[in-house]
């Protein structure tokens, strides 16, 4: 039985509370913060797919090239120059093999800094032995930080073993460097100097045939292309490419360095001779093809040592500024026979001959067709006859056209160059190439220069009747007698004989070039007659050869007007033999001060000490 008051156990009464979650909690990221992370994130995932969408697709092609410029290594394979040789075969330029010692100063070092100071004093001094230079300035490029310093060019083979010689004795392997280059060397020194010209250290022409033909002379370097890395080493199965050096071409001149041996020996006689106190000039031709035989001038110089300046160069040359002893080399280098115009004198008067026999407008041997009393007066102004000077003081009265010649006058050309007038004259002028560079190849050549037509007055038609007052180059006045020798054509003057492809052996050969034919063969005849008759019985009897037959003509021009100090300039150009012409010489003396500045007292002689040797040679 269940007591009804009996206690029931009481329930757990306590309160339960429910905790708050409390957003703001400092470990809890808001869901704006979060957006905003991933919006930074999405944008610069883009900006990162674009630039790689821009780098890869867009620029692409760009850095590619750039990469291939970093990685590709280009080497470049010299040429070889050509070599020079004269007509014969005969040696004038040719390049040997030779080195340029370098170093590279941070790496001649030793252990130590003090061991460094001694090996490097070391090296200087071996520098400066063995290659002859000064010790203090070879010390300062051995101790400089550069990468590579240049020691000595142009090294020759003895001077090399030696320096690897000293080497092997003091056990130095690093920081020295040998590498090969060439050498220009002129066999024959000082013949044809200004002709044949110099190179630079680069082997690139400075002057005369070295500088003018120095592209056909160089060649063309070739080159080596691979692929390397960052650490210079050659990537595997990489393309390389390879362009042979294509090495100049030998060239074979017209020139006989025999013939032009001759020419310098007896031109360098008479101007010693004659006092020439600005030298002399020589130039020999064959009229038949138009080669130059030789081409000289005085004073010339040594192309081995093409800097070092001779004769009236040299004078007080200590004193001079740098700019003025640059410009006396240049002048002393320079093909005197094209660069410098000169006024020719009565040699000219061929051509004013010539045109007057061409025109009809008078005969060979017409008597007392011209009259000289010892001087002709014109627009009051008198101009004398040379023989009318002291100490002849004479007069030639009556003279044919041949007796003119003879005698070198003066009235009796300018009464014939009134006859022939002035644009007659300068047609001809023209057509002999007195207006125009002979086109022989060589830089710095002069055209003739002349007055204006429109200028030319009853004066300058007298003077340059006679060959005065107008100037032209000595190779301008050869080629001119040239043509008349040969039958009146007008050849290019021929300086380059062949050249040969170095690489093939193929040979091209160089035809002679007509011009033009400017007076007729008849009209050159008696220009040759007369030319005799100068050689025979006139002005020109210093140029006779025994054996030989020999025409010429002598000149001799004033000092230029305005230039007192230019002094006269005597010349003679001779042609042998009469029939069948092979050989014209024209001899230039510039301000001879000796006995006499007569053309046929100072320069024929020249012209037959020259020609009674070159005869003989040419078998003549």
């Amino acid at each position: 039985m269940t007591k009804k008051n009996k206690k029931q156990p009481k329930k757990n009464k306590r309160k339960v509370e429910k905790k708050k979650n409390d957003l703001n909690a400092s470990n809890i990221i808001s869901t704006t913060k979060l957006k905003i992370i991933f919006a930074i994130t999405f944008i610069m995932l883009l900006a990162l797919l674009g630039r790689i969408f821009y780098l890869q697709i867009i620029d692409g092609t760009y850095l590619s090239s750039l990469a291939t410029k970093q990685q590709t290594k280009s080497e470049e394979i010299s040429s070889k120059r050509g070599n020079i040789y004269d007509s014969t075969g005969c040696s004038l330029a040719i390049s040997e093999p030779v080195d340029t010692i370098s170093i590279n100063p941070t790496k001649i070092k030793a252990k130590t800094d003090e061991e460094t100071v001694k090996l490097k004093e070391k090296v200087a001094k071996a520098f400066s032995d063995i290659f002859e230079l000064d010790y203090n300035e070879t010390l300062e490029k051995v101790n400089k930080t550069s990468a590579a310093v240049t020691i000595a060019q142009k090294v020759e083979e003895d001077k090399v073993n030696e320096l690897k010689a000293w080497m092997k004795d003091n056990d130095i392997s690093t920081g020295i460097n040998i590498d090969e280059d060439s050498k220009r060397y002129y066999p024959y020194s000082t013949i044809a100097s200004q002709l044949i010209g110099s190179c630079g250290t680069d082997n690139s022409g400075l002057s005369g045939i070295e500088y003018s033909y120095n592209s056909i002379l160089t060649g063309t370097s070739g080159e080596i292309v691979t692929s390397k890395d960052a650490s210079q080493t050659a990537i595997p199965n990489s393309e390389q490419s390879f362009i042979a050096a294509e090495n100049g071409y030998n060239l074979n001149l017209t020139i006989d360095i025999n013939i032009q041996s001759i020419v310098e020996k007896y031109l360098n006689q008479a101007v010693e001779e004659n006092k020439c106190s600005k030298g002399g000039n020589c130039i020999i031709m064959n009229p038949q093809n138009g080669q130059i035989l030789a081409m000289a001038s005085n004073p010339n110089y040594d192309l081995n040592s093409p800097r070092t300046p001779t004769s009236f160069y040299a004078d007080d040359w200590d004193n001079l500024s740098s700019d003025d002893k640059l410009n006396r080399i240049l002048e002393m280098w320079k093909v005197r026979s094209v660069s410098q115009t000169y006024e020719p004198g009565s040699v000219f008067k061929l051509i004013t001959a010539a045109v007057a026999l061409e025109e009809n407008i008078t005969e060979t041997d017409k008597a007392n067709d011209f009259y000289c009393n010892g001087v002709e007066e014109v627009n009051g102004i008198p101009i004398q006859c040379w023989v009318h000077q002291a100490p002849y003081f004479r007069t030639h009265q009556g003279e044919s056209l041949r007796e003119a010649l003879m005698d070198s006058c003066n009235p009796s050309l300018m009464q014939l160059g009134r006859r022939i007038g002035a644009s007659t004259l300068y047609k001809y002028y023209d057509a002999f190439g007195f207006f125009d560079k002979t086109g022989v190849g060589l830089s710095g050549e002069a055209p003739g220069i002349f007055f204006d037509l429109d200028k030319v007055g009853a004066v300058e038609l007298a003077t340059m009747s006679f060959g005065q007052r107008f100037t032209i180059t000595p190779l301008q006045m050869c080629t001119a007698v040239c043509a008349l020798a040969n039958d009146g054509y007008l050849l290019k003057p021929q300086l380059i004989k062949s050249m040969t492809n170095t690489d093939t052996g193929e040979v091209t050969e160089f035809d002679k070039e007509v011009v033009r034919q400017v007076v007729s063969s008849k009209t050159a005849d008696k220009i040759k007659s007369m030319m005799e008759s100068v050689v025979t019985g006139g002005t020109g009897k210093n140029a006779q050869v025994e054996g030989y037959t020999i025409g010429g003509k002598s000149g001799t021009s004033e000092p230029v007007a305005g230039d007192e100090n230019s002094g006269y300039t005597t010349s003679f150009a001779a042609i042998t033999p009469i029939e069948n012409t092979q050989v014209v010489i024209l001899v230039t003396l510039y301000d001879p001060q000796g006995g006499s500045h007569q053309g046929g007292q100072t320069a024929a002689p020249v012209v037959s000490n020259i020609l009674s040797e070159v005869l003989p040679y040419l078998g003549m």
